[in-house]
């Protein structure tokens, strides 16, 4: 394995970890919130402002941890019945797409860490600001272009590592 190779798949595992932090971040914020809520009537100060806000992040780190390894929902009508150079085709398609969307979706996420830092939003209880939660979520969608870029990369140039790499068995 080439030393670039080996540092990229560091990189794309090391996305892939923070996402599943994220995800049990969120998971323990909702735990811990229902559970001082039904046993002793109690809330967290901003818990729904946070719960929205680390929502937001799992969301924007998830489409970078799915993004390169293509374990999102797909519909495979037509790429089932082609050929391989076909499928190729459509694939490396189907990436660009979703590579110009992706970049598109997070310049607009930066306007919106952008305004939300120069308007002061805050918190309702704890009046803490909350552009650092919309600069980690821009941070998740900037990991996803980058993923997409290399996921672009290696099908054009290098498709035997991402065919190789995760072989998915389709429902049927």
């Amino acid at each position: 394995m080439k030393r670039s190779s080996y540092y990229m798949d560091r990189l794309i595992d090391s996305i892939e970890m923070v996402a599943a932090v994220f995800v049990g971040i969120v998971a323990a914020d909702i735990f811990f919130s229902v559970l001082l809520r039904y046993f002793f009537n109690v809330s967290i100060p901003d818990g729904y402002d946070f719960g929205r806000l680390l929502l937001g992040i799992l969301i924007f780190w998830g489409i970078a941890a799915t993004s390169y390894r293509g374990t999102h929902i797909t519909v495979d009508l037509v790429w089932g019945v082609v050929g391989p150079r076909q499928k190729r085709a459509i694939d490396v398609f189907a990436t660009l797409v979703l590579l110009f969307v992706v970049t598109v979706q997070t310049w607009t996420l930066f306007d919106k860490v952008r305004t939300t830092f120069a308007d002061h939003v805050q918190t309702f209880d704890l009046n803490l600001p909350t552009w650092p939660f919309f600069a980690v979520a821009w941070a998740g969608d900037v990991s996803a272009v980058v993923l997409i870029a290399v996921r672009t990369y290696r099908l054009i140039v290098q498709p035997e590592l991402i065919e190789s790499q995760h072989y998915m068995k389709p429902v049927e």
